[in-house]
């Protein structure tokens, strides 16, 4: 009985079995995937500038990477269940470095075209370490503590979106805007940095020890269940419709960010500069050099700061509240926030998009442990589709792009409020599920 009752740890197995170790390992694959996100934040507005594109099809530069989840989700799943989590991670490595190094050719050719195939090649390696890291992150220790271990790990993908479009708008928007054959020099070395120290994290996980954990069920005792079973669990399918509106929020916010705040502010530059004069050497090297970039400071430290916060603090909060409560306040609390946005109001509009980010902090982690905690051993299979559903991001930004481009970018942002909306029905049937459980147990 004391045993039962002990606290347990956030990263213990079973028969005393320390998890820490592979924990590390793992969360740090968040922190590199935050950043590929983070950083092409700042792609949409530097394409709308140097090869005068439309909203709507700079749009398709998060289409071209969120549509690689789609085309790769289910396949990495299957590799996740055949060969496990450690090969499908370095697999996902491989392929995020593959894409990084496709931008040298890209930039060389000097057209739109050849950076999508490379960001759909990226892409399909951030869809195997997704469809890996962030079941077995649940799964390294106790199934109580699930959404608080995933939570966590999901702050360093908070730190990554951080540092993407802060090193993005430093070393893209902070260079003089060019339009001759060297006009995607300022895209070239950060990828070919970014592909090498990925390949150098992939041969240390090809040299580590994983253990290669399996997902028990208190229902299943085949080994490999057919993935028809998923359709009788009806909550995991409003998860993936969830976790689908989520991400084309997120990515959809993002992707017009800089485009709504250099709109409703366009001296913005001004009074961030006046921020960086206190800050010493870091505001010295970080000084925006026109309004883009300004607005890039704003999202990484305003937005992708925030958004940070809320992973650490949604993290600890869960201890004490029901991953459902959480996600029904979060959601309608980001429905505020984004009228605020479509109404215009300056100052206040730009406060309140930045704001939503923390809110935004915890729905991804918090649908996907929702999602697959009763699937047992379908949790690989149904991961991959929670994976897959980050396709999301691939649809809204072109529709957004489309909107803006006809009745103003403000206008646009009524699809990512429509999707926060639908979150918060999420979570409030979450907590009537779970308390229909619990009922049940007791």
């Amino acid at each position: 009985m004391e045993t039962k009752n002990r606290r347990l740890s956030l990263v213990a197995g079973p028969n005393g079995t320390n998890y820490l170790f592979p924990f590390v390992m793992v969360t740090s694959l968040f922190l590199m995937w935050g950043f590929a996100h983070g950083f092409l934040d700042v792609l949409d507005k530097h394409f709308q500038n140097i090869l005068k594109l439309s909203k709507a099809q700079s749009g398709f530069i998060q289409f071209s990477m969120y549509i690689g989840y789609l085309a790769m989700a289910i396949p990495a799943g299957l590799i996740m269940k055949r060969f496990g989590y450690k090969k499908g991670i370095v697999l996902g490595l491989a392929l995020f470095s593959l894409g990084a190094f496709l931008f040298y050719p890209a930039a060389k050719l000097g057209t739109f075209i050849p950076f999508l195939i490379a960001l759909f090649v990226l892409a399909s390696g951030l869809t195997c370490l997704e469809t890996a890291a962030n079941p077995y992150s649940i799964v390294l220790g106790p199934k109580e503590s699930a959404s608080r271990r995933i939570n966590f790990s999901q702050s360093f993908n908070g730190l990554g979106w951080i540092l993407g479009p802060l090193i993005g708008g430093l070393l893209i928007f902070g260079t003089k805007d060019t339009y001759d054959d060297t006009k995607f020099d300022s895209l070239l070395w950060p990828y070919m940095a970014i592909g090498s120290v990925v390949f150098i994290v992939a041969i240390v996980f090809l040299f580590t020890s994983l253990p290669d954990i399996k997902e028990h069920s208190d229902e299943d005792t085949e080994d490999n269940p057919p993935m028809r079973l998923l359709l009788k669990h009806p909550f995991f399918i409003l998860a993936v419709v969830a976790q689908f509106l989520y991400v084309a929020a997120q990515t959809g916010v993002n992707s017009f960010f800089i485009n709504y705040v250099t709109e409703e502010l366009p001296n913005v530059q001004a009074p961030i500069g006046r921020i960086m004069d206190h800050l010493g050497y870091f505001g010295e090297v970080f000084m925006p050099k026109n309004s883009n970039q300004a607005a890039s400071l704003i999202l990484a430290i305003g937005g992708m700061g925030l958004f940070w916060i809320g992973r650490l603090s949604g993290s600890y909060i869960l201890k004490f509240v029901s991953p459902g409560k959480m996600l029904t306040f979060y959601g309608l609390a980001n429905s505020f926030l984004l009228l605020l946005v479509f109404f215009g109001l300056g100052n206040i509009s730009v406060v309140a998009l930045f704001c939503s980010y923390f809110f935004m902090s915890i729905m991804f982690p918090t649908i996907f442990a929702l999602g697959v905690s009763d699937l047992g051993a379908l949790t690989k299979k149904g991961s991959s589709f929670l994976v897959m559903a980050v396709a999301g991001g691939a649809f809204c930004p072109p529709i957004m792009g489309l909107i803006s481009d006809n009745f103003g970018t403000a206008v646009g942002f009524l699809i990512p409020l429509f999707c926060f909306v639908f979150i918060s029905y999420f979570g409030f049937v979450s907590i009537q599920k779970f308390n229909i459980k619990q009922s049940i147990k007791s």
